[in-house]
């Protein structure tokens, strides 16, 4: 019996009895290397419907590479709110705390938390993060950058690289997308509204700087940093593999090279990954985009566990799980016949774009012929015999925001599936682990003990970090904290003062 299916045929046991099953053959007492890997915006549903549809492809596969690694659940409820964003969520798995939605490593107070990465770096552990949004999003950013407010991505981008860090450099290796807060404003797609050139602060600060996909192929040396795209990287089904490469791509190249540095030294090291889209395709209520954003994420799992496997040499842990659910997914409809309830997974088999790349594409359209083009539109996104309501309607929101969400209605109403809002849900998130030790973290936890857990494993602490981060007083006062004139967080809301 495989190590996997002794895990899945424990679980219950652990889970009541307290006993544990053997996550691998390592010697050692603690694992070296810790790999957090969060799939952004990953709910029980969205987990159902990559399985419903790998099932109907191919009858023989009743499950997915992360079924057999559950080991529980995680709460996901942010100071102020029952319903989580990334950056509360991403500050509860890094510090160990609850904050205010919105908030990047800090706590109620805008006061600067330590992190798991920060204090893996202090203590010796090489690091890294390896995402496909914008490198400065909140996941990432929660990990390594201290601000009120998740949207002043200018801000996080320079203590990333550790220019406006006190502490200087604090990740090894960076891959992701994001360029556009790296370059000044008068390059072409900066989304910067000053003249710093990020990218050339990190070459100055020791960093390889790349940004394509030749670069990608060839052996970096830390510290790197990787940027394939001005925005986020692309869905992976538009994914070009000969200009971006995958999630499991860098994902791979990370732990090798995070491998090759630590393999003879005291320290391993500390890695974020992240499948940050299947979030983006929640909020777009894009089943398509959303469901190879999950397979893409399961074979990045797979892969993970084969590379632990494979050095065993230099011990491992992984956690996954995510920082919250979105989009509120239900698979299914009533039926007026047997068999009663119903969802047509097969129809998510013609769909070879996303709703995003879709409705950018016909937005730059002024040819003729545009009844034909935009029914080979719905084609291209697996729906075969658009209404004429729908037709006129993409028609009507051509230069439209919502142009998107016409699409996805389309087919999802052919699968027989709802988006119950295009925002997060309060709904718990499943909790999968592998490796030296995942074990002792099984059952439901809140979404603070993730970190306790990287601590203890890791045999990190995070209050020194905490209280030299305070100690910058002015760098706290002028870039992590509120400025005069800034919109401040609502104050005042937090869940332990509400008692209905």
């Amino acid at each position: 019996m495989s190590t996997i299916s002794m895990a899945k045929g424990l679980f219950l046991l652990a889970w009541f009895a307290g006993v544990t099953c053997a996550g691998s053959s390592h010697k050692s007492d603690k694992p070296r290397n810790f790999i957090m890997i969060i799939p952004d915006g990953f709910g029980p549903a969205s987990e159902v419907l990559a399985r419903d549809y790998v099932h109907w492809t191919n009858n023989k596969t009743i499950s997915l590479p992360i079924d057999d690694l559950l080991i529980g659940s995680v709460r996901t409820r942010s100071s102020d709110s029952y319903v989580t964003d990334s950056a509360s969520s991403a500050t509860a798995y890094s510090c160990g705390i609850k904050t205010f939605n919105g908030a990047i490593g800090v706590d109620d107070d805008n006061q600067p938390c330590g992190t798991v990465l920060e204090a893996a770096k202090a203590q010796g552990f090489k690091t890294g993060l390896v995402v496909t949004s914008r490198i400065t999003h909140a996941t990432p950013a929660s990990y390594v950058a201290h601000v009120y407010d998740r949207d002043l991505e200018e801000i996080i981008a320079l203590q990333e690289i550790g220019y406006t860090h006190p502490f200087g450099p604090q990740v090894d290796l960076m891959m992701g997308g994001g360029r556009c807060y790296f370059i000044p404003k008068n390059q072409t797609g900066s989304c910067r509204k000053d003249g710093i050139d990020a990218m050339k602060l990190a070459t100055g600060l020791g960093y390889s700087v790349f940004s394509d996909r030749a670069a990608f192929d060839k052996k970096q040396k830390l510290p790197y940093m990787g940027l394939f795209t001005l925005g986020h990287m692309s869905y992976e089904i538009d994914r070009k593999p000969t200009v971006e490469p995958s999630l499991t791509e860098m994902a791979l190249k990370a732990l090798d090279d995070l491998y090759d540095a630590t393999k003879k030294t005291e320290k391993g090291f500390f890695i974020l990954i992240e499948a940050s889209r299947i979030d983006h395709a929640g909020h777009a209520n894009d089943p398509a985009g959303h469901l190879h954003e999950i397979l893409q994420y399961n074979n990045v799992m797979k892969e993970v566990t084969k590379w632990i496997d494979a050095h065993r040499d230099s011990p491992t842990i992984m956690l996954s799980t995510a920082d919250h659910e979105c989009g509120g997914l239900t698979l299914g409809i009533e039926l007026d016949a047997p068999p009663d309830y119903w969802w047509a997974p097969q129809y998510l088999q013609q769909s070879t774009a996303s709703v995003e790349l879709l409705a950018a594409e016909y937005k730059k359209f002024n040819g003729t012929g545009e009844d034909e083009y935009v029914k080979n539109l719905y084609s291209r996104y697996g729906v075969k015999n658009p209404t004429t309501t729908e037709l006129a309607d993409a028609k009507k929101l051509k230069t439209d925001s919502n142009l998107g969400f016409v699409l996805a209605q389309a087919l999802n109403s052919r699968l027989g599936i709802n988006f119950a809002t295009k925002g997060h849900s309060a709904v718990d998130v499943s909790l999968f682990g592998y490796g030296k030790g995942h074990e002792e973290f099984i059952g439901s936890h809140e979404n603070t003990e993730v970190a306790g857990f990287v601590t203890k494993k890791l045999g990190l602490n995070l209050a020194p970090i905490t209280k030299k981060l305070k100690a910058q007083k002015d760098w706290v006062k002028n870039i992590v904290q509120p400025q005069a004139g800034d919109l401040k967080k609502r104050e005042g809301g937090r869940l332990a003062n509400h008692h209905h």
